[in-house]
């Protein structure tokens, strides 16, 4: 039975208009037509295939166009979206009237293991206030720190630090907790700036606080000649390279004394030679506080006497540069420190109170032996021998720092009362970045002099030189 014969789809009118178009051109040599008629009859042509395109676009139906905020997504999606929409403006807003815009919280905390060869003494180290005497092994570290930064809209940036019992507060201001209490307030643009409160010592290639330091001590010239804090204003400039600070302060004291009304000049220059070197100065020029003088003497009669209160703040100049090298795995530091202060000197004699003067080098060297695992060696040095020696706050023998004069026998003394002790120190370490947050510290140090000014407290005397080791573990934030 034969099958039925398929179907044959409709020509589509393009395609009608098509066949009709080569017909009429395979007929054209077999019609003796004018040129006239010839030209007629395909101008009609054109206009019928025209007619007929128009008809085939308005016969085909145009892409659905998604409803508006919709674009793929069901009802209910859609629905959800402006939920969350109208929850984010509301958190925003929410946000911003509670003053939260602008503001980051940071903070760290180092619980350390102290090791003190001569003091006799291994202990960790936290929120020690140790009688807020500062030492090179009871310095800034064994700290935690909170620290709170706002800037507004207009500009300005507020700045507050806390550090219980190891902060500068806790040094300079009567065992305040405040270690930074600041705002910098734009004056012509945002590079040009008043910086105003308490603000933490600049000097130097080391910071203060932990997070910020490659050991877990800090050098000699940190802890025996530089500042530590200024309450003043300061105007704050930066221009392209360099970054300019200059200002007057209390030095390390939020209020001073009556009769006493001259702040001190301070500065600080840095220049930026790139992404991996630079160098800075500052300095500071002024009246300050001559424990010297806060003292007693024996006069030529055998008397005890006080020295006049008109001099307990006297004449000081610091000055210091620093400069700085890193590049793959090799970091190095270096810092030049001068300064001398008028009447401030340990020794005196009949009530004469002499000038101190001293100067001191520091390098630091860290190499990273992996990425994660980093070998750091620092060396220091303090020329201090005129008139017994005495260093910034430091107008006494101190047989813990290893400051001034060891015993003897001249006059009681090794090389008699009027010489001072120079020092050095050399550290060794690593730090271990454990992960984004948790650095591990170990360091060992040799801190040594040229004369025994360092107590041991095991046998009563004196040595010329002291071994310290610590560890520490530094968590940020």
């Amino acid at each position: 039975m034969p099958l039925p014969a398929r179907p044959r789809p409709a020509a589509s009118p393009a395609l009608q208009a098509l066949a009709l178009a080569a017909s009429l051109a395979a007929a054209a040599p077999a019609m003796a037509q004018t040129n006239d008629e010839l030209l007629k009859e395909l101008r009609a042509l054109r206009d019928r295939v025209t007619e007929l395109e128009k008809k085939l676009q308005a016969a085909t139906p145009p892409a659905a166009t998604p409803a508006a905020g919709q674009w793929g997504m069901t009802p209910e999606q859609a629905r959800e979206l402006s939920r969350v929409a109208v929850k984010t403006e509301s958190l925003q807003d929410s946000f911003a009237d509670q003053g939260l815009k602008g503001l980051k919280i940071s903070g760290q905390i180092d619980p350390t293991w102290i090791y003190n060869r001569r003091q006799k003494n291994a202990s960790f180290v936290l929120l020690n206030n140790g009688g807020g005497r500062y030492t090179y092994d009871n310095g800034y570290f064994g700290m935690a720190v909170l620290d709170f930064e706002k800037e507004t809209e207009s500009g300005a940036r507020w700045k507050l630090t806390l550090a219980p019992e190891r902060g500068t507060g806790a040094l300079a201001n009567g065992g305040s907790i405040i270690h930074e209490a600041s705002v910098s307030i734009p004056l012509t643009d945002l590079n040009t700036r008043l910086w105003v409160g308490q603000i933490p010592d600049w000097t130097g290639y080391e910071l203060t606080l932990p997070a910020g330091n490659k050991l877990i001590t800090h050098n000699l010239l940190f802890d025996t000649m530089a500042p530590t804090a200024y309450t003043g204003a300061v105007l704050d400039v930066t221009s392209g390279k360099w970054w300019l600070r200059g200002g007057l302060a209390n030095m390390n004291t939020a209020r001073t004394p009556s009769g006493e009304r001259q702040p001190v000049l301070i500065y600080r220059v840095d220049y930026s030679r790139g992404e991996f070197s630079g160098f800075g100065f500052s300095g500071l020029h002024g009246k300050a506080a001559n424990f010297a003088a806060d003292g007693t003497y024996i006069d030529s009669s055998g008397v005890e006497q006080t020295f006049a209160s008109a001099g307990r703040y006297t004449s000081l100049n610091l000055f210091e540069v620093d400069a700085f090298y890193t590049r793959g795995d090799l970091s190095l530091f270096g810092q030049l420190s001068y300064g001398q202060q008028k009447g401030s000197a340990i020794f005196n004699s009949d009530g004469q109170l002499r000038d101190a003067q001293w100067w001191g080098l520091s390098g630091l060297m860290g190499y990273k032996l992996s990425p994660r695992l980093e070998a750091v060696l620092r060396a220091d040095y303090v020329k201090n021998t005129k008139n017994g020696g005495g260093l910034l706050g430091y107008s006494f023998d101190d047989d813990i720092n290893g400051i001034g004069r060891g015993p003897g026998d001249i006059d009681g003394y090794a090389k008699g009362p009027g010489v001072g002790s120079n020092r050095y120190a050399l550290s060794a370490g690593l730090n271990y970045l454990f992960d984004e947050n948790t650095i591990f510290k170990l360091e060992y140090r040799l801190d040594g002099a040229t004369q025994p000014v360092f107590l041991d407290v095991k046998t009563g005397g004196y040595a010329r030189r002291n071994h310290l080791l610590g560890g520490s573990v530094v968590v940020s934030f």
